[in-house]
């Protein structure tokens, strides 16, 4: 695989993923440093991550450590908040080095022209979430749960979260892959100069060539599908990691 291509990856809710899945994910970065120039994390690298002014979360110093080393070996990493980890800040921007993104957002990814975002939110349905996310998403909200102890507060997430219960959960014809895959063509029917849309989210691994040249990409999770996706000027590709493990 040449350095140009750009590689994007997401859903690896690390903290929560089967031991054998977060070995493989470490061994993705390990190839990624080798394999490309351009890192894209599309949300919920961890399962629950918040910045505490003096304090960082343990269980994630190996991968903050691969993280950091690839950033030192010329490697750009670009990093959308999903909907468990939406509360990057100084630690993973300034120590690590990581380009934070509050998405959705236009940009260029692989030579391509692409629509980028975790997927929360997103599609039709899902009200109530769009008005929670909101809310946790406040300066209020960081804030007031700064003022949590972080062995308490990282109690607190794993009860909300749903992660270990979802393991195979999602499929195809899911409603909220259903959804993200009507956004996706949505967006790219309204604006003709996006040549990819790449959201996360569903856990469901997706291509789908919309149109000539013109695709829709899932990049499923690290729980149960391990897959990732390589762009290029050239193609759209998604792999997974069993065929290079």
């Amino acid at each position: 695989m040449s350095e140009s291509a750009s590689l994007i990856v997401s859903d690896a809710h690390l903290g929560a993923a089967p031991a054998a899945s977060e070995q493989a994910f470490h061994d993705f970065l390990a190839f990624a440093g080798d394999a490309t120039r351009d890192l894209v994390i599309n949300g919920d690298l961890f399962d629950f991550w918040f910045e505490y002014r003096t304090v960082v979360m343990s269980r994630h110093f190996r991968t903050l450590r691969m993280l950091a080393d690839l950033v030192d070996s010329g490697v750009r990493i670009r990093f959308v908040g999903g909907n468990h980890d939406s509360w990057g800040g100084a630690f993973l921007r300034d120590e690590i080095g990581i380009e934070l993104i509050d998405g959705p957002v236009t940009t260029e990814i692989g030579g391509r022209a692409c629509f980028l975002a975790h997927g929360d939110g997103l599609g039709d349905g899902d009200l109530g979430y769009r008005a929670l996310k909101r809310v946790i998403r406040s300066r209020p909200a960081r804030i007031a749960f700064r003022h949590v102890h972080p062995d308490w507060g990282d109690a607190i997430a794993g009860r909300v979260s749903r992660t270990e219960t979802r393991h195979g959960a999602d499929s195809p014809g899911n409603s909220r892959t259903v959804a993200l895959e009507a956004h996706a063509r949505r967006i790219l029917a309204a604006d003709t100069s996006i040549q990819l849309v790449a959201f996360g989210h569903s856990h469901v691994p997706a291509l789908i060539e919309v149109e000539p040249g013109r695709h829709y990409l899932n990049t499923g999770d690290w729980i149960q599908s391990c897959t990732w996706a390589s762009v290029t000027p050239e193609e759209v590709q998604l792999h997974r990691w069993q065929e290079h493990g």
